[in-house]
């Protein structure tokens, strides 16, 4: 589920008649400071992070001058929540409180509909006081049931015109969730403050993931359940999934280094949900730290998985690569291998590779990581649905052991010289193009026709596409196999680029990694 920062729940709620503290987001301390100003008077400032009790990581402050303000919000921005940074605080009127209340809307999977609940008390510690809430069922358009809206009400202790209020904001409620199509909204808590008017002071909201298409006013960038704002990183994987419909590629990243005492930080790939999540267990429980999630599962295009390899390499510090999903995958795997074998060739793989792809086609999967490993400063090592995720987590132990404690730096991929010849011939395919190199056309022109399958032909003895340009654009997969196959067979000359839109802007260049000489194996 796609979640909302307090200030965008905020927003939301004040769209649907809810009283919201007067504020705004600040993203650098002279931000916060201005905003005090205008507020004037005392203001509280709280980091915008997903988290609960965030007074309690000192993520909560009071402030009495646009200073103060400032202060706190420079130590706010300076602070991680797990391992990733504060990117804003929202700085707001600091409101007078008499009483709190908890409203919470939820979808009940088992009644498969909404339900309110509610308490006559919000605030922190809300969980331990569960037996004191009330469920108000909920029609799905209709609303809140009201008799058992008005009893919830009526056992506050509220004079009639307060009663009238809140029930007033629990119909609210229901409307924006309804609205939004959030899959929860919570406000916790709703404060009823001195002057007595109803305030939400603080709120969680969730929007079903699906619906985030139908809803661009929200502002969330990406359709998925993380603890933390998109990084990133984040961002052009979700991208890359956006614009591939073949299979799926879920990435997110849990960790930015390891934790002591771990034996290091681990780039992890899977396919598919459950052998993802038991070959995570372990990875884990053979004391390595994961840096990030990763499912291409599917049956994804080879180019899908070579994207998001590309883009696990893209985080530092990675002490070794391991692969490993479902055992019983449909997909074709060899598929995948073709993916991967070209990201670790691209990038030069200097840390070792552990990668099992059981299911359809393992064997061919197996052999091109073999045979690919040969052209890798560091061993690739492929297995099958027979050998378990704990017998290859202990390998991977092993490899990263011998390798003596090397680290990953990301790079930009190698790229063949001859693609900035002006004689150098190129072919659109889906977000890429093959080039080929006209001078070597003769000598490489039977391997390049057989190793694409007939994708491309000799006509009047220059290479060219053998069916009509927007066929010959969709399959990007194929071509990538010819370009693998071509370097494991050491014939230079054919190249398949592939856009990854924003990535090499995060990789810290100081050299280029251009192609200046053949790898160890080809000579």
């Amino acid at each position: 589920m796609a979640r909302l920062h307090e200030y965008q729940g905020k927003a939301l709620l004040a769209a649907h008649g809810f009283r919201i503290p007067r504020g705004r987001p600040a993203t650098s301390p002279a931000q916060a400071a201005d905003a005090a100003r205008e507020l004037g008077g005392d203001v509280v400032i709280k980091i915008q992070a997903w988290t609960t009790g965030r007074a309690a990581l000192g993520g909560v402050a009071f402030a009495s001058s646009p200073q103060s303000c400032a202060d706190h919000a420079k130590r706010m921005l300076a602070m991680s929540v797990g391992q990733f940074p504060v990117e804003a605080v929202l700085v707001e009127e600091k409101i007078s409180i008499a009483r709190e209340f908890f409203l919470s809307l939820a979808i009940d999977d088992a009644a498969r509909a909404p339900v309110i609940i509610f308490a006559a008390g919000g605030g922190s510690g809300i969980e331990e006081r569960a037996a004191s809430t009330r469920r108000i069922p909920c029609d799905v358009v209709r609303g809140p049931e009201p008799a058992a809206l008005d009893e919830a009400v009526s056992s506050c202790g509220l004079t009639a015109h307060e009663a009238a209020s809140l029930a007033g904001c629990l119909r609210a409620l229901f409307a924006a969730a309804r609205a939004s199509e959030a899959r929860s909204l919570e406000i916790n808590p709703l404060a009823l403050t001195t002057s007595r008017e109803f305030v939400a002071a603080d709120c969680r909201v969730t929007i079903d993931d699906y619906a985030v298409s139908r809803h661009p006013e929200l502002g969330i960038e990406i359709a998925r359940e993380f603890d933390h704002p998109p990084t990133r990183l984040e961002r052009v994987a979700y991208a890359v999934e956006q614009s591939d419909h073949r299979g799926t590629f879920y990435f997110a990243q849990l960790a930015t280094s390891a934790a002591p005492p771990s034996n290091g930080l681990v780039g992890f790939h899977g396919a598919g949900g459950g052998g993802s999540m038991m070959s995570m267990d372990a990875i884990v429980t053979a004391g390595f730290t994961i840096a990030n999630f990763t499912d291409t599962s599917g049956n994804p295009s080879a180019t899908k998985v070579y994207r998001a390899s590309r883009i696990i390499l893209a985080q530092p510090e990675l002490v070794g690569y391991f692969g490993s999903g479902s055992g019983v995958a449909s997909q074709e795997q060899y598929w995948s291998a073709y993916g991967l074998a070209k990201a670790f060739y691209e990038l030069d793989l200097d840390i070792p590779a552990v990668i099992r792809l059981g299911g359809n086609t393992e064997d061919r999967a197996v052999d091109i990581l073999r045979r690919m490993s040969a052209f890798v400063r560091a061993p690739i090592e492929g297995y099958r649905k027979t050998d378990s995720p704990a017998r290859i987590a202990a390998r991977f132990s092993e490899l990263v052991s011998d390798a003596h404690g090397s680290r990953w730096s990301p790079r930009a991929p190698r790229v063949p010289s001859f693609v900035r010849d002006s004689s150098a011939l190129s072919f659109e395919v889906k977000c890429g193009r093959v080039w080929i190199n006209q001078a070597k056309w003769e000598s490489i022109r039977a391997a390049v026709e057989a190793h694409s399958g007939g994708l491309i032909v000799d006509r009047a003895g220059v290479p060219a596409p053998s069916i009509p340009a927007d066929e010959f654009a969709s399959k990007d997969s194929e071509l990538l196999a010819c370009d693998v196959e071509c370097t494991l067979a050491g014939i230079e000359g054919f190249y398949l680029e592939l856009d990854i839109p924003g990535l090499n802007e995060l990789i810290p260049l100081t050299t280029s990694h251009a192609q200046q000489s053949p790898p160890r194996g080809v000579r």
